[in-house]
């Protein structure tokens, strides 16, 4: 099949662009910068440079394709520290450039990276540019068909926690304790989109990707045995003491709001409600494989 990725080659799209060339796909990967053309096409897949801000581009490059694969990340409009920039709203309008280009290309299949939180209207922070897409998206005809992964928060997000560790000896948060959530890695998360390509598409679909499912309390214990301090804890914090320790630092207000909602709707359990009644089984990725990863940066760091 065709398949046309974008994200370039990120956490998710390398992996995938690897086992879909592997499986024997034509892949075309759309990559803003130039530099990534090299790497991509050493891995069978071909270049497409340009912005997911250029409709006329996008159209051209989803035109012929099977399968469009859309994604959209906060790292692509801006950075976290620069308070200028409206991430929900910047994101969003990416998510109207890709209607207009599936529109205009005839692609009548998309695989859609989207998030858990995006079946909500509120309650889920910076997450709210996930369910704006979503919802654009839905609004295609009805012989588009769309699987909409939502992944839930990957292990990755932990290495935020490194600077916490080094500087006040633990990770802090808006919540914590001994309650279960899902976490995930890219690894899986790219096993299951490739999984759902090579599936019949028909209408819309929601699938939630999940690896391991551990509570904050473990993920400390976990954590702290992997860098060496075993009695490392996860301490718990006021919504008002964390946004005034990310805004003092630098954050965009708008992000620095967002994830203090997002964390506290985690911590409340709004967040997984809809990903409970719609469980998936995890993948192989478990919070103990990535505890290794996060002490090789903890040590490098």
């Amino acid at each position: 099949m065709n398949i046309v990725l974008t994200g370039s080659l990120g956490n998710i799209g390398k992996p995938l662009t690897q086992e879909l060339a592997q499986k024997g796909h034509s892949v075309t990967v759309i990559s803003s910068n130039p530099q990534r053309q090299e790497e991509i096409e050493a891995m069978g897949a071909r270049a497409a440079i340009g912005t997911m801000q250029d409709i006329n581009f996008l159209s051209q490059a989803f035109t012929s394709a099977d399968i469009v694969f859309l994604m959209e990340t906060m790292e692509a409009v801006g950075d976290t520290f620069d308070k200028s920039v409206d991430f929900i709203g910047q994101i969003t309008h990416i998510g109207q450039h890709y209607k207009q280009a599936i529109e205009r290309s005839g692609v009548k299949k998309v695989v859609h990276l989207s998030s858990i939180g995006a079946d909500m209207d509120r309650d889920n922070g910076i997450l709210l540019f996930h369910h704006n897409v979503e919802q654009i998206l839905r609004q295609l005809p009805t012989e588009v068909a769309i699987k909409f992964m939502r992944p839930v928060g990957f292990y990755l997000n932990m290495f935020s926690f490194i600077p916490t560790i080094k500087r006040q000896g633990a990770i802090i948060s808006n919540y914590g304790g001994d309650t279960k959530e899902p976490w995930v890695s890219p690894i899986d998360i790219a096993a299951a989109i490739s999984e759902e390509m090579d599936q019949p598409f028909d209408g819309r679909m929601v699938r939630y990707v999940a690896s391991d499912e551990v509570s904050p309390n473990e993920i400390a214990r976990a954590l702290g045995k992997a860098i060496g301090k075993p009695d490392l804890q996860w301490r718990v914090i006021s919504d008002e003491q964390l946004l005034t320790g990310w805004l003092n630092i630098g954050f965009n207000e708008q992000v620095a709001k967002g994830f203090v909602e997002l964390q506290a709707s985690q911590g409340n359990g709004k967040l997984y409600k809809d990903y409970y009644r719609n469980r998936p089984t995890l993948g192989r990725v478990k919070l103990a494989d990535f505890a290794q990863d996060f002490a090789l940066a903890y040590h490098n760091d």
